[in-house]
């Protein structure tokens, strides 16, 4: 038996559906084959991969984000573009192959965004492995956002009026934003405190009558550790309306204290007091002196105010370093003979000479 190759079927030539057909099979072939060779590739090339971030966009997206059946539209494609059909028949195949790319291209963009997000997250934490939390929500919109427009862009190839459904969808977002401000002012204040970076994951803040250590950075709240051991949890909008201390950030702390010595401490002493603090202070390993002065004359002392810097942020170093040198202030002062002053009042009787001290007192008849 046969085959007439010159006979019709639905228009054309059987020859001509053999070669579009072959045609279609190689090209789905093809790209099955290019898409395997990624995979092995990407198995060959792991460690260097991890090295290499273009090499690793490259097969993360085409290899893990090319999905089958968009190969096996564009072999159908390829075998349609060789026959002749009716126009209604090519109009429905054009627009599948163009809703499958649009597809395929968010595909390609998600992984794109997966890829370059966790590349960010990994070079962050070399730095500073707190300082990549939060970065998600940047993930979530923008992968929201590139559905959308892809949904749209469909919507529109299928010949819907999407000026009509936008105009709509602006309508009913204005209606859900105002009643859900909160929500969404929870939301910016989060990419805010993202992109922003006033705090991390991992510092310790101070805000209003608060503080303690941000534990997490999520969408509408963020979770801080207090000092006392209980958990805070402050919706994002609150925390960026407040004044925030960062205490992490700071490289150094300031420490300041006056001293009063008593009134009569003769003036060589005095002059001797900015001089063994300033001594004190310096041979510390953890300071930096910055002065020390003879401030003011108080009720019951005579002060003398000092300033210096304890070259460390934690809070630890800083109270150890304040109190050996507390401690070596009284000592110094004991050995030199210098008094600490302390709150007295002195009261001065004066006699009244229209008071006899002798009164008279009464006899016995």
């Amino acid at each position: 038996m046969s085959l007439d190759l010159m006979a019709s079927y639905y228009g054309n030539e059987l020859g001509t559906w053999i070669v579009a057909t072959a045609i279609g099979v190689a090209v789905f072939i093809g790209l099955y084959i290019f898409r395997r060779m990624i995979g092995r590739h990407l198995h060959s090339a792991n460690v260097k991969l991890r090295n290499d971030w273009a090499e690793a966009v490259y097969v993360s997206v085409i290899r893990g984000g090319t999905w089958l059946p968009i190969i096996l539209v564009c072999a159908v494609y390829a075998t349609v573009y060789f026959l002749d059909l009716p126009v209604a028949l090519k109009t429905l195949v054009d627009r599948v192959i163009v809703i499958a790319l649009l597809l395929q291209i968010a595909l390609w963009g998600t992984r794109f965004i997966g890829v370059g997000i966790n590349d960010y997250v990994q070079r962050r934490r070399v730095v500073d492995p707190s300082s990549a939390s939060g970065i998600h929500i940047v993930s979530v919109v923008a992968r929201v956002a590139l559905w959308a427009v892809v949904i749209l862009v469909i919507l529109d190839n299928l010949g819907i009026d999407i000026t009509a459904l936008i105009a709509g969808l602006g309508i009913g977002g204005i209606a859900i934003a105002l009643a859900a401000q909160n929500i969404l002012g929870d939301l910016f204040s989060s990419l805010s405190i993202v992109l922003d970076k006033p705090f991390e994951a991992g510092d310790f803040v101070i805000f209003g009558a608060e503080a303690g250590t941000v534990e997490r950075i999520g969408i509408k709240t963020t979770r801080v550790r207090s000092l006392t051991g209980e958990e805070i949890v402050v919706s994002n909008s609150d925390l960026l309306s407040a004044r925030i201390r960062n205490y992490r950030r700071m490289n150094e702390r300031r420490g300041q204290f006056v001293l009063g010595v008593e009134y009569g401490t003769s003036v060589e002493k005095l002059e001797r007091i900015p001089d063994i603090i300033r001594e004190i202070i310096d041979k510390h390993p953890n300071t930096r002196f910055d002065r020390v002065h003879f401030k003011e004359y108080g009720d019951f002392s005579l002060n003398f105010e000092t300033v210096y810097y304890v070259n460390s942020r934690e809070y630890q170093v800083f109270m150890d370093t304040v109190q050996d040198i507390n401690f070596s202030i009284y000592r110094a002062f004991g050995e030199v003979g210098i008094e600490f002053a302390f709150p007295t009042q002195t009261v001065h009787v004066v006699k009244d000479p229209n008071v006899s001290v002798n009164p008279i007192l009464p006899t016995k008849d």
